[in-house]
């Protein structure tokens, strides 16, 4: 069967997205992982991929024109497969009545044994009901967990509001429904993960019937592309859709009741599983805070927001008496701890894996003088309204180097060569959950300052799972620092779609012999240059990292 693509959510501030490019063409076969198109969203170009294999049957929206969220940009199905029922403007599916009758039969004709298809859209828009599917939140994101509903069945939402946190491969976003109405369905449980276009929830009138077209959608997803989050629960929302609307409420109530106890019963407080979750990784007591939710419910920005108060220790005088020697005795046998991978994890091991044994790596390593970088980094910190670190003086240096040698700033594509005019350095930064590289736009334009600003905003972020897609996409280049954790050298993995990374080590002070013959010390780094050999050729590596070499050794030139 068909598959609809829409215009997916792209960015939490996004509603709408125009197509700048149609990677594929009616009647181009297409897989699951292309690319159909390039859209561009109120922050950035990323990319819409189709989920689907199949042949590209229809494109609804040409390139230059914006969609709406959720409006149909394309549809992939078989080759010759009709797919006009599936239009919006299409007329509503017509479901057969209860007891048909039986059609005249001649002594040649054959009984009918297929069940009609229902167009699950047109059933879906005919009752006044919108369908809400697992949004794509990042450009890298094939499915998402759900970690909390801030809403349950009939409970009234907002064209704003937020139904539910879910994990992405990069963060924890919220999923908006963009109408008014009731809660009416939820497909997937907490906990649980939902491939992209996955149906989610259903909202729209209270007391409406929603059991046709959750059957309508069991049948769409087993007959295109099983989706267990649909199947498993498309039956039991089903038989609970044919109880009286007072008892789903009272439902819902109970449930609520047992999800957070009131702290004017027992004394404990209220808050939202995701609150729960994110206090108990960073060892917050939920006590300590003040909740800002409806009737002091704690939220998740409750938790972000807390700033621990330093308790007063008193001195702990070690023992003068000295301890017998205690004859070992091991505790616990052998074993093991086994911790789920994150999507984010998920998603480092396929690209990284990726990039290893796809782009055929080489290395570069050139060593850095960092005397005149470490004397005018202390000259620049003395008028400067922010401190600039040595990683804000890299990334101006590589952006600067970059503009001199664009050869270096590109991306390689399987018929040709990208070479990007804009420079968007990416500078990774270590989180628990793995790697996730925030993204300086327009680094070649910036002052210093300006960058060492954007960085302590963008890293905050980065750590505290807060960075939007956005802030993390786009890069053309990007630098990898273990300088800090005392790292002399080593080589980075590319990080797709660059052509190349930049591992920097930590400055190491050495003796040097002078011209006249006396020793002396100064302070050097090494830097190693990872190049696609695709895109990117020894000498064109050498020459970029020459340039960077004297903007580094010579910063005033970066000023000028």
């Amino acid at each position: 069967m068909a598959e609809v693509i829409r215009m997916p959510l792209l960015s939490d501030t996004m509603t709408e997205g125009k197509i700048v490019k149609w990677n594929k063409q009616v009647g181009d076969k297409v897989k699951s992982d292309d690319v159909l198109a390039d859209v561009e969203t109120d922050k950035a170009t990323m990319e819409v991929v189709g989920y689907a294999d199949g042949t590209l049957l229809y494109i609804g929206i040409p390139e230059g024109k914006a969609a709406q969220i959720n409006e149909i940009i394309a549809i992939v199905g078989k080759e010759g497969e009709d797919y006009k029922s599936l239009l919006g403007d299409a007329p509503a599916a017509v479901v057969a009545p209860a007891n048909p009758q039986p059609e005249p039969q001649t002594s040649n004709s054959q009984p009918e044994t297929s069940a009609p298809v229902v167009d699950a859209d047109a059933l879906a828009k005919s009752l006044g009901v919108t369908v809400i599917r697992m949004p794509l939140l990042s450009d890298t994101m094939t499915e998402g967990k759900i970690i909390a509903w801030s809403k349950q069945v009939g409970d009234a939402v907002k064209a704003d509001d937020s139904l539910a946190d879910v994990e992405t491969d990069k963060a924890t976003m919220e999923v908006i429904p963009y109408v008014d109405g009731t809660l009416l369905y939820a497909g997937v449980e907490a906990g649980t993960a939902a491939k992209v276009n996955d149906v989610i929830a259903i909202v729209g009138k209270a007391g409406t019937d929603i059991s046709s077209l959750l059957g309508a959608l069991k049948n769409t997803a087993s007959s295109s592309k099983p989706s267990t989050s649909v199947e498993t629960s498309a039956d039991k929302q089903a038989a609970n859709n044919t109880t009286a609307t007072n008892e789903t409420s009272a439902s819902v109530a109970n449930t609520l009741d047992k999800e957070v106890v009131s702290n004017t019963e027992n004394g404990r407080l209220k808050a939202s599983p995701l609150a729960k979750k994110i206090a108990a990784e960073k060892g917050i007591d939920l006590k300590a805070l003040q909740g800002s939710g409806d009737g002091g419910r704690i939220i998740k920005a409750d938790v972000d927001s807390y700033v621990p108060t330093v308790a007063s220790t008193k001195e702990i005088k070690p023992s003068v008496a000295a301890a017998p020697v205690i004859t070992f005795t091991p505790g616990a046998g052998e074993g093991f701890t086994d911790v789920p991978n994150s999507n984010m994890r998920k998603t480092i091991a396929r690209r990284l894996g990726e990039s290893m044994f796809t782009a055929p790596h080489f290395y570069l390593t050139m060593e850095l003088n960092m005397d005149n970088a470490m004397a005018a980094r202390t000259q620049m910190n003395a008028v400067s309204p922010v401190k600039i670190s040595f990683q804000d003086m890299m990334i101006k240096a590589c952006a600067m180097a970059l503009r001199k040698h664009p050869a270096v700033n590109s991306s390689w594509m399987p018929e040709f060569i990208r070479t990007y005019n804009h420079i968007h350095i990416g500078s990774a930064v270590a989180v628990d959950q793995g790697l996730i590289v925030p993204v300086f736009k327009f680094a070649d334009q910036k002052s210093l300052s300006q960058i060492a600003v954007e960085a302590n905003g963008l890293y905050d972020k980065a750590r505290t799972g807060k960075l939007q897609p956005q802030e993390f996409a786009g890069n053309t280049f990007t630098i990898s620092n273990l300088g800090m954790m005392d790292i002399e050298e080593f080589t980075a993995i590319i990080n797709p779609p660059d052509s190349c990374i930049l591992a920097v080590g930590r400055i190491k002070e050495i003796v040097i012999k002078k011209a006249d013959g006396s020793f002396g010390t100064t302070n050097v780094m090494k830097v190693t240059l990872s190049c696609d050999h695709r895109s990117v050729d020894g000498a064109i590596g050498a020459s970029f990292l020459q340039t960077l070499k004297k903007f580094i050794e010579n910063p005033v030139t970066m000023l000028v």
